[in-house]
């Protein structure tokens, strides 16, 4: 079942609902959108869980407006999207851009209603290296990323789905992966970026109390594996899960094993 839920006056957001059971909710990565949780969607109904997959502000479905891209703006239309379907008892899952996104609304709402959190190849708590911070990429990189997508965006996405995989996919996949990417606005791409570029979470990660689960690639080429370490060490009930033969797209690359560590999260009691 679809849902078009309006998040602000003029501004509406599509979410995906299959199932029963625990809500599930997802915040994809940039520049994707729930599609690319199909996989999981299936596999949580099967299980008895409740997927709610949002298609975040300028991607997907959702209304394309010029602004609303930073992590604030994100966090308050995930708000009215849980506000407006009643959930309670839910888990927040937040993929690559997502992260941070699914951790600025906890920082903002609380924590009160989340039963648990999955980070999975997480932007946070930095997507771009600062003087004291010199994990992941640097800041005229992201820059570079843009000046790309301006001038040739349909070529960007091509060579982004390689780079997003460490396992080979076949032609078919890697159009389909694309094609996710182009629904997107050009502009909703281009101001995410930029909030990913220049978003800080550092001092938010200690108040995370709901059990978390951090999912990371070993070979994450889009955001190293050194963020999901420094998320366990900041996040106090955290435990991080290695995904040794995966790149940024761990539900791609290892889709079983990915779907058995949720599953067996979603069920568990707590990370310990």
């Amino acid at each position: 079942m679809g849902h078009y839920i309006e998040v602000e006056a003029g501004v509406k957001v599509f979410v995906e609902d299959i199932g029963t059971g625990q809500p599930v909710v997802f915040i994809h990565g940039w520049p994707l959108n729930s599609k690319s949780f199909e996989m999981q969607a299936n596999e949580l109904a099967l299980q008895g869980f409740r997927f709610i997959g949002i298609d975040l502000r300028g991607f997907g479905k959702s209304d394309k407006p010029w602004s609303g891209y930073d992590y604030d703006t994100q966090a308050s239309d995930v708000k009215a999207v849980i506000d407006h379907l009643g959930l309670e008892n839910f888990v927040l899952g937040g993929f690559s851009m997502g992260g941070p996104i699914a951790i600025r609304y906890l920082t903002k709402y609380g924590q009160q209603g989340v039963d648990k959190l999955l980070l999975m190849s997480a932007a946070a708590p930095l997507f771009t290296q600062r003087d004291d911070f010199n994990i992941n990429l640097k800041a005229e990189e992201v820059d570079d990323i843009i000046e790309q997508i301006k001038q040739d965006r349909p070529a960007f996405l091509a060579q982004f789905a390689d780079m997003f995989f460490e396992q080979k996919k076949s032609d078919e996949f890697l159009h389909w992966f694309q094609m996710l990417g182009l629904e997107a606005g050009a502009h909703s791409t281009i101001n995410a970026a930029i909030a990913l570029r220049d978003e800080d979470l550092r001092g938010e990660l200690a108040g995370i109390t709901v059990p978390t689960a951090i999912f990371h690639g070993k070979k994450d080429q889009i955001c190293a594996y050194e963020l999901g370490e420094e998320m366990e060490k900041q996040i106090p009930d955290s435990v991080l899960v290695p995904f040794k033969d995966s790149g940024h797209g761990i539900n791609g690359d290892e889709p079983e094993r990915f779907n058995t560590e949720m599953i067996n999260f979603l069920k568990s009691s707590g990370v310990k």
